[in-house]
């Protein structure tokens, strides 16, 4: 009898943040298929993410792959792939961003402000998992007036200040 009280009460919440509380028309703009250049501190390559909402629209999940050309002519080319799950904290009243990398890492970032035409998101960094502590980050996505997606991101060493390390211009193909 408890638990289905609790499971009802979970399921009238649940059902009621995203159409009341939740920013996702902003985050909506980002739906769709994209590619792209990329380039920074790794180096030049092509890039494609994924944006889709999940679970009754109560998620925005990511894919995402960069392959970075290769450093020599015997090298492969590097390629990182991450997949992300944005969702709504009631208790914080924001967006989380949660970023699962293939390389291991596990970054968390709370959306940090929305610019007044809503085209523009910045998310920071508040916890990186597998990162040598003290690391921050941060990532910004501007839409483009001409259907493009740029994306920011930026990183900083434990004491030091944050530097670019790679800029992401994309075209919607879906």
């Amino acid at each position: 009898m408890k638990i289905g009280v609790i499971i009802s009460a979970a399921l009238l919440v649940a059902s009621q943040a995203p159409a009341q509380t939740v920013p996702w028309i902003t985050l909506r703009s980002l739906e769709g298929k994209w590619e792209g250049a990329i380039w920074g501190k790794p180096g030049k390559g092509t890039s494609t993410r994924e944006f889709r909402l999940e679970l009754n629209s109560h998620f925005l999940s990511q894919r995402n792959e960069c392959v970075f050309e290769a450093k020599s002519a015997d090298a492969k080319p590097a390629v990182h792939e991450d997949f992300s799950m944005l969702s709504y904290d009631a208790s914080q009243k924001k967006i989380i961003w949660r970023q699962f990398h293939s390389e291991g890492l596990v970054q968390e970032y709370i959306l940090d402000s929305v610019s007044e035409d809503g085209k523009t998101l910045d998310f920071a960094s508040s916890r990186m998992d597998n990162m040598t502590p003290g690391f921050r980050a941060k990532e910004r996505f501007r839409i483009l007036a001409s259907g493009e997606l740029e994306a920011t991101f930026w990183l900083a060493p434990p004491g030091k200040n944050f530097e670019v390390y790679t800029q992401v211009l994309l075209k919607r193909v879906h």
